[in-house]
This record gives C-alpha cells, sequence and structure tokens, in this order.
C-alpha cells in the first residue's frame, strides 16, 4: 500500500486548516537556526553599531535613551521580514519542488489555505520579535507600558507581511522574482518607516511623504505600546494598519480562489 503524503494522512484525522498549519509551522522549526537566531543576530549587530555610534549623540523623546528607541523598531521590523519570508519562501519552494500538489489535491479552501499560511507567518514572526526583545533586554530593559497595543500592532503587521508574501509568492515564478518583492518593497518601506529615527527629525517633504508609507504606522503603533509616546495617534496608526490588512487580505484571497498560478 502506498504510503500518504503526512499533510494528506492528517486530513482523514482532523481539520485540513491545522494539518497544514502544522506543517507550515514544522517547516520553519527545523531550521530555527536559519529563520529564528539569524535575525536575531542580526538586531543585535544593529544594536551594537547604533549603540556605539549614536548613544548619546541622538535625542528622539526626551524620556528615552536611543537604544530604548531602537528596540521596538528592530522587533518590528524583524517581525515583517520574517513574517513575509515564511509565506512566500514556502509557496515558491512548493512550487518549484512540486509539493504544491499536496496543498492543492486535499480539500482545502482557500480560505483555510490563507488562514493557513498567515497564521504560521504570524507564529514565526511573533517567535522572532520576542527573541529579539530578550536579547534587548541585555541592552536595555525595556518593558512595554501598553501591552495590548503591542500585541495588536505585532499580531497585524505579520499578518499584513503574511498576506503580502501570499501575494507575491503566487505571482513570482521564481526566486529573483521573489527577491525583487524584498528588495525593493519591504526593504525601502521597512527603513524608510522610523525605525530608527522619528519623522519628525526629517526635512518636512520627506517628514510628509512618510504618512504614506502604511509601516510606518505599524512601527509608529508598536512603539506606542512600549513608550506612551508616538509621532501619531495609536487610534490613527490602528485603523491605517486595519485597513491595509483588509486590503491585502482581500487581494491574497482573490488570487487563491481564483487559483492563479496555482495549478500552472
Amino acid at each position: 500500500m502506498a504510503k500518504q503524503h503526512p499533510l494528506q494522512e492528517e486530513l482523514i484525522f482532523g481539520s485540513g486548516f491545522f494539518a497544514l498549519l502544522r506543517k507550515e509551522v514544522a517547516r520553519f522549526y527545523k531550521v530555527l537556526t536559519q529563520t529564528v537566531a539569524a535575525p536575531v543576530l542580526t538586531a543585535i549587530l544593529y544594536l551594537l553599531v547604533f549603540a556605539q555610534v549614536l548613544e548619546g549623540r541622538l535625542t528622539v523623546y526626551e524620556q528615552i535613551n536611543y537604544v530604548s528607541f531602537l528596540i521596538p523598531g528592530l522587533m518590528m521590523m524583524s517581525m515583517m521580514q520574517n513574517s513575509f519570508a515564511n509565506s512566500s519562501s514556502s509557496l515558491m519552494q512548493s512550487r518549484l519542488t512540486g509539493n504544491l500538489i499536496f496543498i492543492l489535491l486535499p480539500p482545502l479552501s482557500p480560505k483555510e489555505i490563507f488562514a493557513a499560511f498567515v497564521t504560521a507567518s504570524i507564529v514565526r514572526g511573533i517567535v522572532v520579535g520576542l527573541a529579539i526583545w530578550v536579547a534587548g533586554l541585555f541592552f536595555s530593559g525595556t518593558l512595554p507600558v501598553h501591552i495590548a497595543w503591542v500585541l495588536v500592532f505585532a499580531f497585524m503587521a505579520c499578518a499584513i507581511m503574511g498576506c503580502l508574501g501570499l501575494v507575491a509568492g503566487l505571482s513570482s515564478e521564481k526566486y529573483d522574482q521573489l527577491a525583487a518583492f524584498q528588495n525593493f518593497l519591504i526593504m525601502p518601506m521597512t527603513f524608510l518607516s522610523g525605525v530608527f529615527y522619528s519623522i519628525h527629525s526629517l526635512p518636512p517633504f520627506w517628514e510628509k511623504l512618510s504618512y504614506f508609507n502604511p509601516v510606518f504606522y505599524m512601527i509608529d503603533g508598536f512603539r506606542y505600546g512600549f513608550f506612551g509616546i508616538s509621532d501619531v495617534s495609536p487610534w490613527q496608526s490602528f485603523f491605517v494598519v486595519l485597513f491595509t490588512f483588509v486590503l491585502i487580505a482581500a487581494i491574497a484571497l482573490r488570487i487563491l480562489a481564483s487559483g492563479y498560478k496555482l495549478r500552472t
């Protein structure tokens, strides 16, 4: 008797969503050195360099030293990048290795596929963020003052990037096309969103331009959860981030439902 694929085997006994979620979480869990340790090391290097060069020379908020200010920004930047990478690379790898058929054959609805990929992206993003926060405690005892806002923006930002990763993974046929999303969209929007600075320190033109960057609102709202201080109202950030999530989630669901490039 032919041996069944683990995903097909589990679908016999349980929900397709949980089977696919388990597969996606196990995928990044097996290579924690690459998926968690590497982003944490990168964030620590940023902290070491900026703490050495700019600490005491740059004041963002009067009550907060620069290293403390930097930690939430690095957490959010890493969470978003890894959430995007989780869903996009999984789809691309499955397509190139021919394993995508094991997702298409079982009776999985587009909503189940969407929910499983996005939830796994959130899990990976949150794990990376927590690891960076723990590492950051050795540099500055940064504890959140509004934990609810921290959780809301962390989960929403990871969900948005997980959705965007689905769109990128479904739209790309080669790794270099997928890399274009990362290098020409995710990276510029992240670095120009206030990770390393307050937008109020920018010249007027660039400050106004920053308000059109949805990633700025993710980082600013997340930082508000830590310090109770932000460049804009956390409610304004919340509604912008919520609108961004609804928009990108609708696009991803539409692509999944249409079967675009899934069956080719």
